[in-house]
């Protein structure tokens, strides 16, 4: 099966009929995507409430993919508000285990940062990250390319496979050192995720200082041509795996949306066990078409 989603559900503005609530967006979302990735949990440990509202606010066959707490994958700057890695691994455990008791939790996904490399110190790592993190389903992915090169390609899926890591497969601009290649590879029979963060190079390398990088790093519109070379590629994964999530993080320019909604029409997905979602003015079919039709004249199509 392949369950397509978006990074967060708070900036997706095509999604939301106008004067909607923030505490009425997720409910709202779940009427569209039958999965979301939950970024928030990557800045902080979220507490229980918050959870317990998610799970609340979504229909029974929806899942979140949560993002792991970034002290776990070394992008905190500065110590953790933590006295030790074993209380932060407590804390964010318990703090998602009431995803995975409500049956909701797709994964935990691990990403780890451009300057984490294939060595002995972060393979152990990675086991005793493993290990902390046993009571959930973990989706490992990597940032620097020397993870797949062709030394340590085939050892690496060898090891996520061994240590029951999901293959996060990655579409990212290809820069020396600080991104993997497109490796269509499972290493877990039940899930793969795939990641689309877009193709923009120059945003990708981090600019000048003072310029709002994180802003336009993601700042890229998937093409037909690309989304369908994704919608083969994913076709292939299920082959091998029996869950698919496809989730789009290109975001800064506000296209995870459309290219998510394209790409399931491309795909001829559809799915049931949504949430209901609230009337509009306009029709969301009507806001697609012109969207895309726009799109296409841009371009000169």
């Amino acid at each position: 099966m392949i369950i397509t989603g978006l990074t967060g559900w708070g900036d997706h503005v095509s999604l939301y009929p106008q004067g909607i609530k923030p505490g009425e967006k997720l409910a709202e979302y779940a009427g569209h995507f039958p999965t979301v990735e939950v970024d928030a949990a990557f800045y902080a440990v979220q507490p229980k409430k918050n959870y317990d509202k998610w799970i609340r606010d979504t229909p029974e066959r929806f899942s979140f993919i949560v993002k792991a707490y970034q002290g776990i994958t070394g992008h905190e700057r500065g110590e953790i508000p933590f006295a030790s890695k074993e209380e932060m691994f407590k804390a964010y455990v318990d703090s998602v285990r009431p995803v995975m008791e409500s049956g909701k939790l797709g994964m935990v996904l691990c990403q780890f940062p451009p300057w984490f490399e294939c060595n002995k110190e972060n393979v152990e790592y990675l086991r005793y990250v493993r290990d902390q993190l046993s009571a959930f389903p973990c989706a490992l992915e990597f940032r620097h390319q020397s993870w797949f090169e062709p030394e340590f390609k085939e050892r690496t899926l060898e090891f996520m496979k061994n240590e029951k890591w999901i293959h996060s497969i990655c579409d990212e601009p290809q820069i020396e050192g600080g991104s993997v290649p497109i490796v269509m590879h499972p290493t877990h029979k039940e899930k793969t995720l795939v990641r689309l963060h877009g193709r923009n190079t120059e945003a990708w390398k981090k600019p000048a200082k003072g310029e709002k990088w994180r802003e336009i790093r993601y700042l890229y519109d998937y093409n037909d041509t690309e989304l369908n070379e994704w919608k083969e590629r994913v076709q292939t994964l299920e082959k091998t795996s029996e869950n698919i999530y496809v989730v789009f993080n290109n975001n800064s320019g506000r296209h995870a949306a459309p290219n998510a909604k394209r790409f399931l029409e491309m795909a001829d997905i559809s799915y049931e066990g949504l949430a209901p979602r609230q009337t509009s003015l306009f029709d969301e079919g009507d806001f697609f078409k012109k969207w895309y039709y726009n799109k296409r004249m841009k371009s000169g199509l």
